[in-house]
């Protein structure tokens, strides 16, 4: 990535701070050659039975003598895999409010029990992450040159000299992908697939996809706005490249679009508009990031978004703009859109 990149990158920082709407933008400039990869779990589901291999979504194989115990992940990942019954020694990305209280994206994880070598964007503490002995690092991807999420450019290459490292895709591909791909990780990783608080996560998330996939039948003409807040501005997301627009999209979810030549000029993830004009797009129900980094609704102070029919009817939702790829954390969202939209009136 080139030093000007960098900056712009560096600037925006709503990518990491408001919205992974405009990551795509930057980080496909580094390179765009999609490879797909699929698990091989050898020794799956016994940390104890020798060797241990995965094959990331980058088509990169780790092989390990034995499955990995000192395991540093993203805060996103970190969580995911706690659901399954899988803990972590070091975490980097949001972990932890100012008030100390655990991130939205620390899921359930007690976050005072692990090590947390950055908890914002492009902090990663080089040195602590030595000291943990890491067998691997974990993180999402959200471009299809294999750039890991929240490990800073400046100092990936010493990062990655200390261990090797799994991808788990993120990247225009719908949600029930990376769930996947992340319940083949976590059951490499010696976690019990067949506990019943594991399988009644996924029971309940394909139900409450079915419940969406009705309302948006039933409904068709309610619009979804997908946004995010920044003190300047505001930014519409398109649905073509993030994992769960993707899905929610294939689910009949009609959605709100930005324009064309605005998704062409970040790389197809957004538009952003001032906030004079944050009526361009008309919704009846807004969709808005849930990231602790994001502005959020009840902290809006804008006249111009207090007006907005959606808001004035009270039709705002929370949306997981980086979701937790667990099936327990993806019903939540699944089924919030559901009864939005089933609740939602006609308002645009």
């Amino acid at each position: 990535m080139s030093n000007a990149t960098t900056a712009r990158f560096s600037r925006r920082g709503l990518l990491a701070a408001g919205g992974a709407l405009g990551l795509g933008a930057v980080l496909t400039a580094c390179g765009d050659d999609k490879k797909d990869g699929g698990a091989d779990t050898k020794g799956s589901g016994d940390t104890k039975s020798g060797p241990w291999s995965f094959k990331d979504d980058r088509g990169t194989t780790v092989k390990l003598d034995e499955a990995p115990k000192n395991i540093v992940a993203f805060t996103g990942v970190a969580a995911a895999l706690y659901d399954y019954g899988i803990e972590v020694k070091g975490v980097f990305g949001p972990t932890t409010t100012k008030d100390g209280k655990a991130d939205v994206q620390a899921g359930d994880m007690d976050v005072s029990k692990v090590t947390v070598l950055g908890n914002v964007w492009d902090q990663f503490n080089v040195e602590k992450y030595a000291a943990l002995a890491p067998d691997v690092l974990i993180s999402t991807m959200f471009d299809d040159a294999g750039t890991l999420w929240y490990v800073p450019e400046a100092s990936k290459d010493k990062i990655a000299k200390l261990a090797p490292s799994v991808g788990i895709s993120v990247f225009d591909r719908q949600l029930t992908a990376p769930l996947q791909r992340m319940w083949e990780l976590a059951e490499s990783l010696g976690a019990n697939m067949t506990d019943a608080k594991v399988t009644e996560a996924k029971k309940r998330f394909e139900a409450a996809s079915e419940r969406l996939r009705k309302a948006a039948k039933a409904k068709p003409e309610i619009k979804v706005l997908v946004g995010s807040a920044s003190p300047e501005l505001f930014y519409v997301s398109g649905t073509n490249l993030s994992i769960d627009l993707e899905y929610f999209k294939a689910l009949g979810v009609n959605f709100v679009e930005p324009t064309e030549a605005a998704k062409k000029a970040t790389g197809g993830w957004f538009e952003s508009l001032s906030w004079e004009n944050v009526d361009k797009h008309k919704a009846d129900v807004i969709m808005m990031d849930d990231r602790s980094s994001a502005i959020q609704p009840a902290d809006i102070s804008e006249a111009t978004w207090k007006q907005l029919p959606a808001v004035k009817a009270g039709q705002v939702i929370a949306r997981s703009t980086e979701p937790i790829l667990s099936y327990d954390k993806c019903v939540a969202p699944v089924e919030a859109l559901a009864e939005a939209i089933e609740k939602a009136k006609k308002v645009s």
